[in-house]
């Protein structure tokens, strides 16, 4: 009697792993390949230039590579190097943040009007996730990274504030100016839209 597909898939997954763990470069590569899509995904969402997210998914896979040993069978593989990608990109940022960046507050109760009023479903229909992700990119660096890791990897403000180094307050503050920056950008790109 053979095995079911699926099975046999999850078993060369795990040969797959196992083979990696041992150091067969082949089968290292192979992983490569499966893992890029989905690590380069989350790169890019730090990331807006392509080397640097490339350097940053190196050094992360690298890290998946050398705690394979650690890896708990029970968890999604897939959820787990992404959590290790995130800790990597999260650490190269406290590495390399010499200054910290100048963030222009705002009170956003000041000055807004009800012209400024995002229509969602309108927005939905316009923008794809490629063009939603470039708005992302014009975010100030923080607030990016608070906006990223709160809304789209699904972290707590406490858990962004022990990552970055900030308050939890300052966290909630960040992902404020976030949306609000966005909901902005998104009103100017359907005002040009609607224009041309």
């Amino acid at each position: 009697m053979s095995a079911s597909p699926k099975k046999h898939r999850l078993e060369i997954q795990q040969t797959l792993l196992k083979d990696c763990a041992n150091g067969d470069r082949k089968a290292q590569f192979q992983l490569y390949k499966i893992c890029f899509p989905v690590l380069m995904g989350v790169c890019l969402r730090y990331r807006s230039e392509e080397s640097e997210a490339s350097a940053l998914l190196n050094e992360g896979f690298l890290k998946v590579l050398n705690h394979l040993d650690r890896y708990p069978p029970a968890t999604p593989f897939m959820a787990w190097i992404k959590r290790i990608m995130i800790n990597t990109i999260i650490d190269d940022f406290r590495k390399h943040r010499k200054v910290k960046e100048l963030v222009e507050y705002r009170d956003f109760s000041v000055g807004q009007s009800q012209d400024n009023e995002v229509d969602w479903n309108e927005a939905d229909l316009q923008f794809d996730a490629e063009q939603l992700e470039a708005l992302i990119r014009q975010l100030p660096p923080v607030s990016q990274k608070v906006f990223n890791l709160y809304a789209i990897d699904g972290y707590s403000h406490k858990e962004i504030g022990t990552l970055l180094g900030i308050s939890d307050g300052t966290s909630k503050w960040h992902l404020a100016f976030a949306r609000k920056r966005l909901q902005e950008l998104l009103v100017q790109k359907m005002d040009t839209s609607r224009v041309i």
